[in-house]
């Protein structure tokens, strides 16, 4: 897939010792975008999902066109007070710091199957935490779709039993 070799390493951001997988070169290019989108709608689809759920902000990127493809809803998890109606939230730590993640009360109706986009799989905290929201709304995670999986951190290890499709692995 030529929108992998697009994608860049940025080293010590956003602080030293993280090394940034930079997507940007992919975004600009709408070969390689359209290639991405595809991939990761062909993914999710197998999920047979109702409604996507994206991780700001890089999983609405992929998540809204996957959603439009899938002819589907789509549902954002924000972080904390970004959503103007009435939330849920999470508490999660990332692999560098903690955060909250926010989804609004009514953005998953009961049995709905879901399926959580986003652009980096890591340590796993935020898409934990999202399947946590969708769970605790009543919906049913069919699964997890990024564009990049950083193996070594392990982040597979925090959604046992959960199906994960990661377009690439580093």
């Amino acid at each position: 897939m030529r929108a992998l070799t697009l994608i860049r390493d940025i080293p010590d951001f956003p602080q030293p010792g993280i090394l940034f997988k930079d997507i940007t070169p992919v975004l600009s290019d709408s070969d390689a975008l359209c290639e991405v989108i595809a991939a990761m709608s062909d993914a999710a689809r197998a999920m047979k999902p109702d409604v996507i759920v994206g991780i700001e902000s890089r999983g609405f990127i992929f998540g809204v066109p996957v959603a439009c493809d899938l002819k589907v809803g789509f549902a954002p998890a924000r972080k904390a007070g970004k959503l103007p109606h009435t939330t849920i939230r999470e508490e999660y730590a990332l692999e560098y710091g903690a955060a909250i993640v926010e989804m609004h009360t009514d953005a998953i109706q009961p049995g709905q199957r879901v399926v959580i986009v986003d652009d980096l799989l890591a340590t796993g905290g935020t898409a934990e935490a999202a399947a946590k929201l969708v769970e605790a709304l009543g919906g049913i995670v069919a699964g997890f779709c990024f564009l990049i999986e950083l193996g070594f951190l392990q982040g597979r290890d925090r959604l046992p039993g959960y199906e994960v499709v990661a377009i690439t692995t580093y």
